[in-house]
């Protein structure tokens, strides 16, 4: 009786362990795939619209977002950077909430020597300058280890940008990339295969400030991953 019961209990545990085996190899076979309504090979995916402002170096216009740095001469506590907020404000020692956006940087710094010399200091030094440009950033979102928003300065690859986000995640599906893209004057998309372009099968495309990369999270692996944690070794074993 007793073999009886050992020999039960081999044949549940590996009826069991087929069970989960063929399971994980049936979501498996489905993972890593090409599909999604974005499409591939997209012919007439180009360079994006030109940007309404002119170019940093000649009269760039601050933007919602971007990363300001100020420096008032002597004034420690007054300098530092400053990122405007969604409303285009920035907040300032002293000053309080002081309206950035749509200015350039010499607008800006006539604005706040005006003020910091009308009740704080006199004759007050200040300049401000571009840290970093939302209008020269590219969004990398998606199954990355870290998601952001990165500068571009100069050409950039797909590849090179979901490098910038420390790589696919082990849920991404690297099949399944998405690129969103203002041309013409509308939203486009164009859907990529990060397997194929490291195999040299496909070309690594141009990525542009203003770009934002989306890598596909598989619902199957999480969902391979999450079984796995869910039902452990021993639960084909008799209690």
């Amino acid at each position: 009786m007793e073999l009886l019961k050992a020999d039960r209990s081999v044949v549940r545990f590996a009826t069991g362990f087929a069970l989960l085996a063929g399971l994980l190899m049936l979501l498996a076979g489905c993972a890593g795939t090409r599909g999604g309504p974005i499409p591939y090979d997209v012919q007439d995916f180009g360079k994006p619209d030109e940007p309404v402002t002119f170019a940093l170096e000649d009269g760039y216009k601050i933007a919602p977002m971007d990363t300001l740095k100020i420096t008032v001469f002597k004034m420690a506590d007054l300098s530092g950077e400053y990122q405007v907020d969604l409303t285009g404000r920035i907040s300032l020692p002293l000053l309080g909430e002081v309206k950035a956006v749509d200015m350039t940087t010499a607008e800006l710094d006539a604005v706040l020597t005006e003020k910091y010399g009308e009740k704080y200091l006199q004759s007050p030094d200040v300049s401000v300058g571009i840290k970093s440009s939302t209008r020269r950033n590219v969004t990398v979102d998606g199954s990355v280890r870290q998601p952001g928003i990165f500068q571009v300065d100069g050409p950039m690859t797909l590849m090179q940008a979901v490098a910038m986000a420390r790589g696919a995640d082990e849920n991404a599906n690297p099949k399944r990339v998405a690129i969103f893209r203002q041309i013409k004057g509308k939203r486009s998309a164009a859907a990529f295969d990060l397997t194929s372009i490291r195999k040299g099968e496909m070309e690594d495309p141009a990525v542009y400030a203003g770009d934002i990369i989306v890598v596909d999270g598989s619902a199957i692996k999480a969902a391979q991953k999450q079984l796995m944690q869910s039902v452990p070794f021993f639960a084909f074993l008799p209690i």
